[in-house]
């Protein structure tokens, strides 16, 4: 009798467990990425160089000589991934999931620690769905380019993920996103330098708004994005601390398509683009105008057309090619200042990149080799416009070589 008590306090103890299981399905999955990488002078490049962006500008020593036309190089391994997909019982009529990513290219000096890359869990009706959590803004899209390099196409393609509350409807081919979003490791420019204080003490979260159409093969789409930052919640003016209340709010356009054929595909992305730097875009604001009472200052938004196109050819043996442009179109008041802006890039009137790249794809392997030269027009900071003007170019040659795992 003892026996058979222990017997059934052992499945009464294990059958909660057991019931919550049942339900639930779980797959791993992730790479191991090596990235071998040249350049021909320094560059605006996160992650020790694997993120690149765009070459920087001449930098003269006391005799002329350019700083940072020195080339560097190196091989990496620490973007390699691991992540988790869960899908677990139903709600009601609604489908559950959750996913969790990470891998060691975090935003700290460290590469040896791991951080998170998506984290959210997800309610599904079919035609409706609910994602709370951590995963791609946006911006980034269903249309991205297709390239070796790290940064996906940055900085012409928005790169970033965000915490946010996202809500999905589809019907007949047509998908329609709202999300609002808030920032943890990819952070706005402001007087502090990057900080999540900005969009924190602004009490707004960004907000996003867009429509895609899906139809034989094509994929068509466009959204509009807000930003509302509080640069500074108090003023050093005069000797004296004064508290102000000041915002910066910026809207941003896009559109994009994206064409896949049998062995090919051909994609497109254009932005007007508004105080987007924390989505590794050029980007920020400057201040406009300053309060002589109390130091109060107001802002105006920088604004950057961007566009690239991308095409891809294959299966097994794949090359492929893309081309980024984005133009400085200034800002929509002078600036007080041109040394008073904050943001990423806001010194250089244009930036043309290109990719050409050949992949050999087989089962879990991609080998592959990228050329990618880049042209940055630097000068300065009209007051009146924002522009730039003054030009001169400097140009970075990249060379990559990846393997992939994947499983």
């Amino acid at each position: 009798m003892k026996r058979v008590a222990l017997v059934l306090v052992a499945i009464i103890t294990l059958f909660p467990v057991y019931a919550q299981r049942k339900n639930f399905t779980y797959k791993f999955y992730g790479f191991v990425r090596g990235d071998l990488f040249y350049n021909t002078r320094a560059n605006m490049a996160p992650v020790d160089g694997n993120f690149y962006l765009y070459p920087l500008d001449k930098n003269p020593d006391a005799n002329g000589e350019d700083l940072n036309a020195t080339p560097n190089g190196s091989f990496y391994t620490f973007t390699s991934r691991l992540g988790i997909d869960v899908t677990g019982p139903n709600i009601g009529t609604a489908k559950t999931s959750a996913k969790l990513e990470t891998d060691f290219g975090g935003f700290s000096g460290s590469t040896t620690m791991l951080r998170i890359r998506q984290a959210y869990v997800n309610l599904d009706w079919g035609k409706s769905s609910v994602l709370i959590g951590q995963t791609w803004h946006p911006l980034f899209g269903a249309v991205m380019p297709d390239i070796l390099n790290l940064s996906t196409g940055a900085p012409f393609q928005p790169f970033n993920r965000q915490p946010q509350i996202r809500y999905q409807y589809n019907v007949k081919g047509w998908k329609l996103t709202a999300s609002a979003l808030w920032q943890l490791q990819y952070l706005s420019s402001g007087p502090k330098g990057m900080s999540e204080d900005y969009i924190k003490n602004s009490c707004v979260p960004e907000f996003y708004v867009g429509a895609d159409y899906v139809s034989h093969g094509w994929l068509m789409g466009a959204g509009v994005h807000l930003i509302s930052l509080k640069p500074r919640t108090s003023s050093e003016w005069q000797d004296k601390t004064y508290k102000v209340n000041e915002r910066m709010t910026a809207l941003s356009y896009e559109a994009h398509f994206k064409y896949t054929g049998k062995n090919y595909t051909f994609a497109a992305k254009s932005l007007m683009a508004a105080c987007l730097d924390h989505t590794a875009l050029l980007g920020g604001y400057g201040v406009s105008s300053i309060n002589p009472e109390n130091g109060e200052q107001e802002y105006t938004p920088f604004r950057h057309s961007t566009t690239w196109i991308n095409f891809t050819y294959g299966k097994k043996w794949k090359p492929a090619l893309f081309v980024g442009y984005t133009k400085n179109m200034g800002t929509g008041k002078s600036l007080v200042e041109p040394t008073k802006v904050y943001g990423m890039g806001l010194n250089i009137d244009q930036l043309l990149s290109a990719n050409v790249n050949l992949s050999y794809n087989l089962p879990h392997w991609q080998i592959g080799l990228e050329y990618c030269p880049s042209i940055a027009w630097y000068g300065s900071n009209d007051p009146g416009t924002g522009k730039v003007k003054d030009t001169h170019s400097v140009t970075n040659h990249r060379i990559l070589g990846l393997v992939m795992y994947y499983f």
